[in-house]
């Protein structure tokens, strides 16, 4: 692979992400060299080009909104990183998803939340308030699979009290939204005896604030 100078710059080891994130955000034909990238055989080229990418997704997702389609196709990558990478940039595009394409990969992109990878299922409930705040008429349906946590089966049981950590925080940023509240409820206050210290907090404070 012939490296162009952003290359170069992106394979140092000390590089500013972010600093190159705003250079491709003010020249986004920038943008098709970080796309090769990610199909370098360097560790360092490849993630480094994935990490730009989501910082673009967050500032301006209208740019990579055209390559929805590819960040899809990442969802079922055998590399757990692009695949995490995919997750988190497509959650940013929900909000800028003029075509209605999130529709159509719905179930596959929630489909790992029931196991048995966490750290995947993990990232799909993180992003899954986000992508609720930008398309609200979604809510009720995202909210159903992240009650599919309650009966996931990961590699331990700690995971899956983790894994009900993060969909707790995530329950406690669109529930304002929810039409059916009790099903969320009851869960929290389920995890009211999570053996886990921390999502045993994140549902107090959850029920403290919602419930009064």
């Amino acid at each position: 692979m012939l490296k162009s100078r952003l290359i170069e710059q992106i394979a140092e080891r000390e590089t500013d992400k972010h600093a190159i994130a705003e250079r491709v955000i003010a020249e986004p034909g920038l943008l098709s060299e970080l796309y090769k990238g990610l199909d370098a055989k360097e560790a360092r080229i490849k993630y480094g080009c994935a990490k730009i990418l989501r910082i673009v997704s967050d500032e301006r997702p209208e740019l990579l909104y055209p390559r929805f389609d590819f960040f899809a196709e990442l969802l079922d990558s055998d590399n757990k990183i692009m695949q995490w990478q995919a997750i988190y940039v497509i959650a940013n595009l929900a909000r800028v998803d003029s075509r209605n394409k999130f529709e159509k990969i719905f179930d596959r992109y929630f489909g790992p939340i029931p196991g048995p990878v966490m750290i995947t299922a993990a990232n799909v409930i993180k992003a899954a308030a986000k992508i609720a705040l930008a398309r609200p008429e979604m809510t009720g349906r995202i909210a159903a699979e992240l009650l599919k946590v309650d009966r996931a089966k990961y590699q331990t049981a700690e995971c899956r009290n983790v894994a009900l950590g993060h969909a707790i925080r995530s329950f406690d940023q669109l529930f304002d939204q929810l039409e059916d509240k009790e099903p969320v409820i009851k869960l929290v206050r389920k995890q009211l005896k999570n053996t886990r210290n921390a999502t045993r907090k994140k549902a107090e404070k959850c029920l403290a604030r919602h419930t009064g």
